[in-house]
């Protein structure tokens, strides 16, 4: 069976690494939008008896979900008979329980939509408490894959003495297996969130590692609040510049300039959403799981 790459606007990059990586042809197809802001595409391959792999990140995903059904219901319409959907970024996950009175649970209405249009889903990292795996919410075959390696590689040659620093007791684990596999100790902020943009955190036993590079290591940086304060803490304790290494850079709002401007150096992210910060190829484990 014929198989083909296809590359939603934004993923143009990563798309050509993992094309380069896999030997995948990249599929031709045009995106755009009526004058009245509804999205319009044409897919400009013959996909009779054809298995598609769709490179959509789905960060700011309002206005990408309803393109991606869209497509994938073309897709089908022209003879696909299989659809991989690649969402280095995955969206929608954190409402995975009601914490007020009057919501609703998103990541499982989210899971479900895209489970009617899609054969399977693969993703990097996806920001998971509650549900331990996603397909537990999926009812097609869902992937997570893990850029702990990557981490570890990049800590291991451009580090000299690091300390990591986790953001939650939740990503203890995680940020445990980049420290194993970078042979670096590591620690675990203590955090007191108020909301979303108010928080205060503060570093276990800092005075121990004076004489370490810190690492801030996050899944998301969004607001970036976690990690000002954390910056600002491990200055006040008189601790050297910290570098950030984050997988998805979604900067909400002016987040990345207040990074800079706070001493963060440098900004790291993965390439799951692209950004002037990407420094860490995930093409790599797309491309050694692609099924």
């Amino acid at each position: 069976m014929k198989r083909l790459l296809f590359s939603f606007p934004e993923n143009e990059t990563l798309t050509k690494k993992l094309s380069d990586r896999s030997g995948l042809k990249i599929g031709k197809a045009e995106f755009g939008r009526f004058p009245d802001g509804e999205s319009k595409f044409r897919i400009d391959e013959e996909l009779t008896e054809t298995e598609i792999y769709v490179v959509c990140s789905l960060d700011r995903p309002d206005t990408k979900i309803v393109p991606l059904l869209f497509f994938c219901e073309t897709a089908r319409s022209l003879g696909a008979e299989k659809i991989h959907l690649i969402a280095p970024y995955l969206c929608y996950m954190r409402q995975d329980k009601v914490f007020h009175p009057g919501e609703g649970i998103s990541s499982r209405y989210f899971a479900s939509l895209i489970s009617r249009y899609v054969d399977s889903v693969l993703t990097i990292d996806p920001h998971l408490h509650r549900i331990h795996d996603l397909e537990d919410i999926f009812s097609v075959k869902a992937t997570t894959l893990h850029a702990t390696r990557l981490f570890a590689d990049y800590i291991r040659k451009n580090v000299k003495n690091p300390i990591l620093i986790g953001p939650d007791n939740e990503s203890s684990q995680w940020v445990g297996e980049v420290a194993k596999e970078s042979d670096s100790p590591f620690t675990i902020l203590e955090k007191n969130r108020k909301g979303d943009r108010d928080v205060e955190v503060s570093v276990p036993q800092i005075e121990t590692y004076r004489n370490h590079t810190p690492v801030l290591i996050d899944d998301i940086v969004s607001t970036g609040k976690t990690l000002l304060k954390t910056i600002a803490h491990l200055k006040n304790a008189g601790m050297q510049t910290p570098i950030c290494l984050c997988v998805h850079g979604i900067f909400a709002d002016n987040s990345y300039q207040e990074l800079i401007e706070s001493g963060a150096n440098p900004i790291i992210t993965t390439n799951t959403i692209d950004h002037v910060s990407n420094r860490i190829d995930i093409s790599v484990l797309i491309a050694e799981n692609l099924f």
